[in-house]
């Protein structure tokens, strides 16, 4: 019995004694084993027996030396333990106090974390845990409880505490809802287990009050009211419906009794037909959209009678409400922008105005100005009126909607770069009309020749200039081309000078030139349209073999007339020749004398 508590006794404390202990007493632990087993072994001889026997009463001896030594030790080392035991509950009771003042001092700062579960706080949560924030473990301890509290197999009595070296834990089966740290524990004036105790309560009652929202009952009701709101939507669907129907009949009756065509002045823009149809679209359009807005409030409305689709019905009526809100936001938010946009286009219209009123003057000759002809004032006012709309622009474009957008201004500069090249031809153009209108080479309505066209200017535009020719033909041309050929304008000399229209008549040399002179004179007074003042005159240009051409010369004051005048002056001519006999014989017509008659007619002779 005594070995046996030897050995328990060595079995207890050999692991905390120091090294040489340590290896000492095992050792004489096996001696005496084998003392003991050699007594147990026959020996003929006495000699050895009493050997044997000397030798296991100094083991023994030896033996007891060494387990009383080891119960000195052991008492030691127990005081030892005792008393750093005590220093550590010392120290550990320091350093709680010592956060404990700490967090006392930091509680006054510090914002508590609700565990807020459907909008009701459970309890607050002030320290991390492992690096988690405050806010992170409310919401995971929430969203746990949440997800239990929607199961229909739910036993909330459940819930217990499992406590490990590190945390205290509300356990629900193998799941985890909240977890408590000694760190939350000092925050609360308490320790961890007691904590997690009185936390375990208030999380059974929310989960009790979950199930009888989400429970079996709750489900049915749900289905419930689900089905009165998919009867309303029905019967609000039918009525549309037969509000559609009953529109269109109307409509149909009130074309045989109320329905006038619609016109604007002489033209007619609708005919009866025409508004029945329009009509009908625009109700059958106005039924569509109110059975969409219906649906648009009775999906989330259905969705959201479940529970579990709660969320869902939000997230549903926000793909809904948020673009319609964030369309009116900014609509709202752009109000400043778009009244600073109506006064500059306020002031650029005024200014506008004012420039019209004064070129208007001026075009009128109420207004002169020494330098600039009354001509000038129309493309004038063009040009400013496209500067200040332009600037007009440049300084609206900081406030339009979506200005700052990159998409916006890469259209801008698209935009920009295909017209500046595909545009050459077309600002030619346009700074040829301009040159030619501070020019002044002719106006509307003169009589101009271009190259070979010779007519009438009906118009004039930035780019291109059109011009009536005596046959009423329109002809369009390009400005650039103007600005590359010479012009002839008839109206500006009849207008300043007295345009000089001017033919060549050729007689023969039997005629004396005075009598000439004299009869082209009165072809000229005799013409329509010729000015008396200056006098016409003629020229003698030149001396053929058997005739000299004469080249009469009248002054007009109507270019326009130019064709009229001629064909009078030449017809002039050959009645005064026939009535002075004088025969227009040269330089292509030939006579022979001799028997034929004359070429005069006959009721001049």
């Amino acid at each position: 019995m005594q070995i046996s508590s030897e050995n328990k006794t060595f079995r207890t404390f050999a692991p905390i004694l120091k090294p040489s202990q340590a290896f000492i007493h095992p050792t004489m632990r096996i001696v005496s084993l084998l003392l003991l087993f050699s007594c147990c072994l026959p020996t003929p001889l006495q000699a050895q027996q009493d050997s044997l026997s000397a030798l296991r009463a100094d083991s023994l001896h030896e033996l007891s030396a060494a387990l009383d030594e080891a119960r000195i030790n052991e008492m030691n080392l127990r005081m030892e333990l005792e008393a750093l035991r005590a220093a550590t509950i010392v120290q550990d009771s320091l350093d709680k106090v010592r956060q404990q003042h700490r967090i006392d001092s930091l509680r006054a700062i510090t914002p508590a974390t609700p565990v807020v579960v459907e909008g009701d706080t459970l309890y607050n949560i002030y320290a991390k845990k492992g690096g988690v924030s405050p806010a992170l473990r409310a919401e995971e301890v929430a969203a746990v409880i949440l997800s239990l509290g929607k199961r229909f197999a739910l036993h909330p009595d459940s819930v217990y505490v499992e406590s490990t070296e590190i945390a205290t834990e509300l356990m629900y089966g193998d799941k985890v809802i909240a977890s408590f740290t000694d760190m939350d524990g000092l925050w609360e004036n308490t320790t961890r287990d007691e904590l997690a105790q009185l936390r375990r309560p208030i999380v059974i009652d929310k989960l009790h009050a979950l199930q009888r929202e989400y429970g079996i009952a709750q489900l049915f009701k749900h289905i419930g009211w689900l089905l009165l709101v998919v009867l309303i939507q029905g019967a609000l669907i039918y009525a549309t419906n037969r509000l559609y129907r009953y529109a269109r009949h109307t409509i149909i009756r009130l074309r045989r009794s109320k329905l006038k065509p619609l016109s604007f002045r002489n033209y007619e823009l609708l005919n009866i037909e025409k508004e029945v149809r329009l009509l009908t679209s625009v109700c059958s359009a106005a039924r569509y959209l109110l059975i969409l807005i219906q649906l648009l409030f009775s999906i989330p409305i259905l969705f959201s009678i479940f529970p579990q689709t709660k969320d869902l019905a939000y997230r549903i009526f926000s793909y809904i409400w948020d673009p319609l809100k964030n369309i009116m936001m900014s609509i709202i938010n752009y109000i400043p922008k778009l009244f600073i946009i109506i006064i500059i286009w306020l002031i650029i219209r005024y200014v506008v105005k004012g420039i019209r009123y004064l070129a208007g003057e001026i075009e009128a000759e109420r207004l002169k100005i020494n330098g600039f002809y009354p001509d000038w004032a129309q493309p004038s006012y063009q040009i400013i009126r496209f500067l200040l709309y332009a600037f007009m622009i440049a300084m609206i474009y900081p406030y339009l909607p979506g200005s700052d957008s990159g998409v916006f201004q890469g259209v801008s500069v698209f935009v920009g770069l295909i017209v500046s090249l595909g545009s050459s031809s077309v600002i030619s153009n346009l700074m040829a009309g301009l040159v030619t209108t501070y020019m002044r080479p002719f106006r509307t309505g003169d009589r101009v020749k271009l190259n070979d066209t010779i007519g009438d200017v009906m118009e004039r535009t930035p780019f291109v200039t059109r011009i009536k020719t005596p046959k009423n033909e329109v002809i369009t041309i390009p400005n650039s081309f103007i600005m590359s050929s010479h012009t002839v304008n008839y109206s500006a000399s009849a207008r300043e000078y007295g345009l000089i229209l001017h033919t060549e008549v050729s007689f023969g040399f039997e005629i004396h030139w005075k009598r000439i002179y004299d009869l082209l004179l009165e072809a000229a007074r005799r013409t329509p349209g010729v000015k008396q003042t200056p006098a016409p005159y003629v020229l003698e240009t030149m001396l053929h073999d058997f005739y000299a051409i004469y080249q009469i010369n009248a002054y007009i004051d109507d270019a326009s007339q130019m064709p009229r005048i001629y064909s009078d002056l030449n017809r002039n001519i050959q009645d005064l020749c026939n009535e002075q006999g004088i025969e227009l014989l040269s330089p292509h017509y030939f006579a022979q004398r001799d028997g034929n008659e004359v070429t005069i007619p006959k009721e001049y002779q």
